[in-house]
């Protein structure tokens, strides 16, 4: 097909602007200068980057191919019928956790050496790596969210098991870098964490517990260790129901004689996709846990982790997006039909532009959290910025999700017939995709959770939103290019229609607000990444391509909560239509 040259589409050099979303970087009042550390930053880290995307061309790319050619088994017995329950992984699996730990994926933000910019430079780097590691980014994104729980935990510093497996999470060291596991799933649901949780935890003697219960989907189940939910049991064999019943704890996943700890791996699943990673149905025999949150706080444990595991969602998407639009564009210099290159036909480039669009909007709202996560996890951002940070991280990943989806399919449109044959490998990537969506909750559930963010915060997280799409605008203002006038006035716009619809919400009852919450989970999210298109093209370094790109956004409909309301669809009728037509020649 496209020869070497494919190779090259994890390489490719980071500018600049790739990198910052405006040249005021507005991150509050943090007494830095922000602009000056960050060119400071960014020249640091430059060299990492451009080495590291060399390496991702040269030889992570074709690890991650044969990651996806050498799939995980399952072994339950030897030869003599004995339990063993091996879990059968390739060479390059294992070389990818070596590269993951050698290149610091995981450290990074941990290490500090650029403090909030610690967080933008790790997933600047993930993006380059994610979509040629054979989905090892999986686990790493687990092992992140440990992480993120350890560090904000007070016992990791005062108990040695738990400081131990810090330590061994963060590692550049191959030969002492664990990754985690989180399994949380159960057969009873999926989300519903609290009603789905049968898992239970008899205590010990010794202060430890033993695990008995059965987890349904275990990613990366080859990780060495895991955070899980279960219930306590008292002394007379009670425990407590729904969400305060509920603690997390640790869970080493081998005894120091390499056996497996209490754990019985009942089968792999066969998935659509990401088959790479072995997941797996788990049952907990009696596995030897220690309690890792205060008892009955288990889902407030969970919460910071999700940041953590939903950014890498979208980080992850993201790179997809960027790798199978590099390769449709090198394969169109190439490809020759109707007598000339595929390039040179203005429908085909007009198609490669509207990804374009899409991939750079995914990108910029990626580093933006990102950005705002590291503000947030090194004490340093303001009020405003952590009540941003809690509506854009479920707006992020739900949108860049469903982005990668359309982009990906797409892009296999791109190589035509070719695009559905599996040793192009090219089929693969679509299959992945479609987990962007669904693992750590669906698009409903996420639009839920904006809905939740509001309510919890009186409205805040609504108000600090609208501050920040204001404030990208007004960089726009000043800016030489025609073209972000007129996408400022189509957001400025669209953002005020928001405001008044949501001022009648009030008035509506909390049925319409769940009706509409996926709309406005759109609306926001669009609404977004506008505003971080606009206010880059609005940068002293922007391109033509960057104002071409924030037009071209700002041209779709912004807010499709308000279109829809105008069309009824969130009324009484309107959800009657909806099941009528839904359960239409159904019996009932």
């Amino acid at each position: 097909m496209c020869g070497s040259n494919f190779t090259n589409c994890g390489g490719t050099k980071l500018r600049l602007n790739d990198m910052c979303c405006c040249d005021q970087l507005q991150i509050g009042n943090v007494g830095l200068p922000v602009k000056n550390t960050f060119l400071q930053v960014f020249q640091e880290i430059s060299p990492d980057l451009e080495s590291f995307g060399a390496r991702v061309g040269a030889e992570i790319h074709e690890v991650g191919l044969e990651c996806e050619r050498n799939l995980p088994e399952h072994k339950p017995f030897d030869a003599w019928g004995n339990r063993v329950d091996q879990l059968l992984t390739s060479e390059a699996w294992k070389k990818q956790k070596n590269i993951a730990a050698e290149e610091g994926i995981v450290a990074i933000p941990y290490e500090n050496k650029h403090g909030p910019w610690s967080r933008v430079h790790q997933v600047a780097k993930h993006m380059l790596y994610s979509s040629s590691s054979g989905l090892y980014s999986c686990p790493l994104a687990m092992t992140d969210g440990a992480m993120q729980f350890f560090r904000g935990s007070p016992k990791t510093a005062s108990n040695p098991i738990f400081a131990n497996a810090f330590s061994r999470l963060m590692s550049r060291d191959p030969s002492k870098f664990w990754t985690s596991g989180q399994w949380m799933t159960e057969r009873r649901g999926g989300s519903d964490v609290a009603n789905g949780t049968e898992t239970l935890a008899f205590p010990q003697p010794d202060g430890s517990y033993k695990l008995h219960g059965y987890k349904w989907f275990s990613s990366a189940t080859d990780s060495d260790m895991t955070l899980t939910l279960a219930r306590i049991v008292d002394p007379i064999g009670h425990y407590v129901q729904g969400t305060k019943g509920i603690s997390m704890f640790f869970v080493e996943v081998r005894k120091p004689d390499g056996s497996l700890n209490g754990i019985e791996v009942q089968k792999l699943k066969d998935k659509l996709g990401t088959r790479q990673v072995p997941t797996a149905e788990l049952l907990l025999d009696g596995a030897d846990a220690i309690l890792a949150s205060e008892e009955g706080r288990g889902v407030r444990a969970i919460t910071p982790m999700l940041t953590i595991t939903r950014l890498h969602n979208s980080l992850s998407a993201a790179s997809a997006m960027r790798k199978i639009l590099q390769m449709a564009r090198d394969y169109s210099l190439r490809r020759k039909a109707f007598g000339k290159a595929i390039i040179d036909h203005p429908l085909h480039v007009q198609t490669l532009h509207r990804m374009e669009v899409d991939t750079r909007g995914a990108q910029l709202f990626v580093l933006d959290t990102a950005r705002l996560l590291g503000l947030e996890e090194t004490n340093q951002a303001t009020e405003e910025e952590s009540l941003l940070l809690r509506i854009v991280t479920p707006l992020l990943k739900l949108y860049t999700a469903k982005m990668a989806i359309a982009t990906i399919s797409e892009g296999l449109e791109c190589f035509g017939g070719q695009g559905y044959i599996e040793d192009t490998g090219l089929p693969g990537m679509l299959r992945d995709a479609q987990v962007l969506s669904i693992w750590e909750g669906t698009t409903n559930i996420l639009s839920l959770d904006v809905l939740r963010s509001v309510v919890k915060t009186n409205g805040q997280t609504l108000q600090v939103f609208f501050n920040s799409l204001e404030s990208k605008l007004e960089a726009a203002s000043q800016s030489n290019f025609v073209e972000l006038k007129e996408a400022s006035k189509r957001l400025q716009g669209s953002s005020n229609n928001l405001k008044e619809l949501l001022k009648d919400a009030l008035n509506e009852g909390p049925t319409f607000m769940e009706l509409a919450g996926r709309d406005l989970a759109y609306s926001l999210s669009r609404l977004y990444i506008g505003s971080l298109l606009v206010e880059h093209a609005s940068w002293t370094e922007a391109t033509q391509g960057d104002a071409f790109v924030a037009q071209r956004w700002c041209e779709q409909d912004l807010c499709p909560v308000v279109t829809n309301f105008n069309n009824g669809h969130y009324s009484q009728t309107g959800q009657l239509q909806n099941r009528t037509t839904v359960m239409e020649g159904y019996p009932q």
